[in-house]
């Protein structure tokens, strides 16, 4: 009888321990709750405010491309000439800036391409691979311009290179150019 009255003990000794640390949790997540509501919240839509209309001496003058983007209407195109990645890891650049690498829709997007590189520069990475044989486009479209590049092999990829694609290898590391719609402002 006296072993069942210390067990009793025991556990109300830690019942009342356990009680204790939950409401000091409780008044620690009431606390930091209270802080987190305080903090300014930025939500993705005042952030896009933020880079497409950023304030000047207090107001707001909106652009149709971010800072450090090219306006090529209707586009905008980002040329990453400092670092060198490869084919994927340039795609995946390019989708955390909401964006793709270049898709050429034309022989004048492809003019206009060609003036951010020269024959003295290993080129930039375009979003047109080899797939199942065949050249496509990072919208999933097939490349229609067959005077642009040569035949498909897979594990190859598109660099521009002055007024050219060439056909590399998409592990090799290169600059690449990024591509979104731009804003109508």
């Amino acid at each position: 009888m006296g072993l069942r009255i210390y067990f009793t003990t025991v556990i109300s000794d830690n019942d009342a321990k356990l009680t204790t640390e939950i409401q000091q949790l409780k008044f620690l997540r009431n606390n930091l709750t209270a802080q987190i509501q305080e903090m300014t919240y930025v939500s993705p839509a005042q952030w896009t405010i933020d880079a497409y209309c950023p304030r000047e001496n207090n107001k707001r003058q909106c652009k149709a491309c971010e800072k450090g983007w090219v306006h090529t209407q209707p586009n905008c195109h980002e040329i990453n000439a400092a670092a060198w990645k490869t084919w994927e890891e340039a795609q995946e650049d390019c989708r955390g800036k909401n964006s793709d690498l270049v898709v050429l829709d034309d022989e004048a997007e492809m003019d206009l391409i060609s003036h951010y590189s020269s024959p003295a520069i290993d080129g930039y990475w375009v979003g047109l691979r080899v797939e199942d044989g065949i050249w496509r486009w990072i919208n999933g479209s097939d490349l229609t311009e067959s005077s642009w590049i040569v035949a498909a092999t897979d594990g190859q990829c598109a660099v521009s290179v002055w007024t050219n694609l060439l056909s590399v290898s998409c592990d090799s590391r290169r600059r690449w150019l990024c591509k979104k719609k731009a804003l109508s402002v």
